[in-house]
């Protein structure tokens, strides 16, 4: 495949799914439905069944609870992947990196690591719903993050997409008519430092192959929670520790599914699919932690996913240019 988003993401399988909050860039010129055998149906059905494994990830998190700190609860979650890193070391030795690439690493990772703190922190504060709703904003900060800093061309559709976004998260949020609690407040940053992350990859991907990049995401994510988690440490259970693999296992099945999703149909065909795990999270929010339905987080979802499929479409209508196409996979792949 010529689509660097499909490379991004097989990197992330062989490595473990360091690609978190299930954010990747599409960093390849050329339209995104870069593929021989095209087939919309397999790909809005792997995409839907990506988005499941996903919530099934965030509702394991979540049974957890705060009883395991946030911290804790992310480095257990990378460091359950660290076999996966093994086939990658020789790739990251031979790249025979420079002082600055292990910089932006080092920077990336800065940032990768307090949007999982403050993932998981939330994960176990707020609704599985607003949890994925809020974090469709992902893509957005990218895209806007893209025109400011990284020169991508900023067209008026693509600012009114971005403000219909920023709409939708405040009709989830509706500041002044509830209160707005520290687990919102923590997927806001969530979202900015993933942007930021995955900003950064962007220059990293034209020096380094996406074996590389993601190791290296592995590798400072792990080493940047580490002093976090022990200054917190709790002893877990055996069975928190078997939960852990599970989240690790629903985590890897996604982001394979989500490369078979890529594979099979073009990005303006399975970005809409990404809603319905709104619709599972909902209903895992209903039938497991007994949380109700809110038609505002739903509604709020529907208008910020809306914004990033008007995205994406016009993104894979730019056939031939370079552009950063900033896609929500899925809120949950961390």
């Amino acid at each position: 495949m010529q689509n660097a988003a499909i490379g991004l993401t097989m990197g992330a399988i062989a490595a473990k799914p360091a690609l978190d909050k299930g954010l990747v860039l599409a960093l390849a010129p050329g339209p995104s439905a870069a593929m021989t055998d095209p087939r919309p149906l397999h790909g809005i059905l792997w995409m839907a069944l990506t988005g499941l494994l996903f919530v099934a990830m965030t509702a394991i998190v979540k049974h957890v609870g705060p009883g395991i700190p946030a911290a804790q609860s992310g480095f257990l979650r990378y460091a359950m992947g660290l076999p996966f890193l093994i086939p990658m070391l020789r790739p990251i030795l031979r790249a025979h990196l420079t002082r600055r690439q292990v910089g932006l690493f080092a920077f990336r990772g800065v940032f990768h690591t307090a949007a999982v703190i403050l993932w998981f922190f939330a994960m176990t504060r707020i609704p599985l719903a607003e949890v994925t709703a809020i974090n469709y904003l992902n893509p957005v900060w990218v895209t806007l993050g893209a025109a400011l800093f990284l020169g991508e061309r900023f067209r008026a559709p693509r600012l009114l997409a971005i403000l219909a976004a920023l709409i939708g998260a405040l009709v989830i949020l509706r500041p002044g008519l509830r209160e707005v609690q520290p687990g919102h407040l923590a997927m806001l940053g969530t979202a900015a430092c993933f942007a930021v992350s995955y900003l950064v990859a962007k220059p990293l991907s034209a020096q380094v192959s996406a074996t590389v990049i993601v190791g290296m995401l592995t590798i400072t994510v792990t080493l940047g929670l580490l002093p976090f988690a022990l200054a917190v440490w709790v002893p877990p259970t055996l069975l928190q520790l078997a939960l852990f693999v599970a989240v690790a296992a629903f985590a890897t099945a996604g982001h394979y599914t989500m490369t078979l999703a890529f594979a099979a149909a073009p990005l303006a065909v399975t970005q809409p699919v990404i809603f319905l795990q709104l619709v599972w999270s909902v209903s895992v929010g209903a039938l497991l932690f007994g949380e109700p339905v809110d038609a505002y987080v739903v509604l709020g979802g529907l208008i910020i996913v809306a914004a990033v499929t008007f995205i994406a479409w016009r993104e894979a209508r730019g056939a031939g240019r370079q552009a950063t196409r900033a896609v929500a996979l899925d809120p949950g792949a961390a």
